[in-house]
């Protein structure tokens, strides 16, 4: 009967071994990668290394994107004169309107996202994405509402890409 014991001890490290990856996979999954992936292949088609536009959270919310290959800067932040950055985003001002939610908006309104691999958040130890809702930048760890919140961003960007 050792055998048998043997083999109950190699099942059940095999199960554990299946659980302990199944879950990563299940954490890397979000709402905001297809998103992401999306935006980087329309900004890359149209040769933008920025994209602005109007959130779609508040009347005088704003967002915008930088992209470099392989990463997505996006921030979004209400904004005291919302005229000055709609004109900006009508005349294709796009990397002013990034500099502008980053430096003078409303600071406590403004998230910034940094999308490492732009293909959406993920969370876990090989992941470098970033998320910073105004108490300072910290790894996304797949808690809270962010990846929700970078989805809508993306949405309205997409939009304005196309």
């Amino acid at each position: 009967m050792p055998n048998l014991e043997i083999f109950r001890r190699v099942a059940v490290v095999v199960a554990l071994a299946a659980v302990a990856l199944a879950g990563p996979a299940q954490a890397q999954e979000s709402e905001s990668a297809p998103l992401a992936t999306e935006l980087a292949e329309l900004l890359g088609a149209a040769g933008l290394g920025a994209i602005a536009a109007r959130d779609t959270a508040d009347e005088d919310r704003f967002v915008a994107a930088l992209s470099f290959p392989g990463s997505l800067l996006v921030v979004s932040a209400r904004y005291e004169v919302p005229l000055y950055v709609e004109q900006k985003i009508a005349d294709g001002e796009y990397r002013e309107v990034y500099i502008d939610l980053n430096a003078a908006s409303i600071p406590q309104t403004k998230v910034l996202i940094t999308d490492t691999g732009a293909d959406g958040l993920a969370s876990g130890d090989d992941s470098a994405d970033m998320v910073d809702t105004g108490s300072g930048p910290a790894r996304y760890d797949g808690e809270g509402d962010a990846d929700a919140q970078y989805a809508r961003m993306l949405r309205a960007l997409i939009a304005e890409a196309r």
